[in-house]
């Protein structure tokens, strides 16, 4: 599946998600149930088929880690965490150490330690995905160990954020 096809949209990583979504809705409106009753089960069917596809576009090319996979597949790369370049070893001992203090700020239930490490984890999710852009204006292949970075970064904020609610 190319999403960036199915939405009718540039190929690119620094996507406009606005202009994205609005063109998602367009064609959720074109595509809804109720303007196909009484035609024929088949075109009931792909209207039904073509909605579910524009949905998975959507949903692909609103999540930054997804978008980055979805180009690399367009360009011949293969994106899935197994198949990806090797991790930097100098990033994984700095997450490690990120890891570790997240689960010490658990320990000691100290909810202003977790937004400080969740802010600096944002800004460097920021930095990231400016990363990315570049490489993929410049050399796709080279947003590879980019993708890897963004994929810890964020696992790091969904384990922070489950744990401010479990504080709150």
């Amino acid at each position: 599946m190319n999403p960036f096809k199915i939405l009718e949209l540039e190929p690119r990583f620094d996507l406009d998600l606005d202009a994205a979504e609005h063109r998602h809705r367009e064609l959720s409106r074109a595509l809804h149930p109720d303007r196909f009753v009484g035609r024929p089960a088949s075109e009931r069917r792909l209207a039904l088929s073509r909605a579910i596809e524009v949905n998975e576009a959507w949903r692909t090319l609103r999540d930054p880690v997804r978008r980055a996979e979805a180009l690399l597949n367009l360009h011949g790369i293969d994106s899935g965490e197994t198949s990806s370049a090797k991790a930097d070893p100098e990033l994984l001992m700095e997450m490690m150490e990120q890891r570790e203090a997240l689960a010490e700020t658990r320990a000691s239930k100290d909810l202003p330690r977790l937004r400080d490490l969740s802010a600096t984890m944002r800004d460097r999710q920021a930095r990231v995905l400016d990363a990315l852009t570049k490489a993929f204006s410049h050399d796709p292949q080279t947003a590879l160990p980019v993708l890897a970075e963004l994929r810890y970064v964020r696992r790091f904020l969904e384990e922070a954020s489950a744990l401010e609610d479990e504080l709150l």
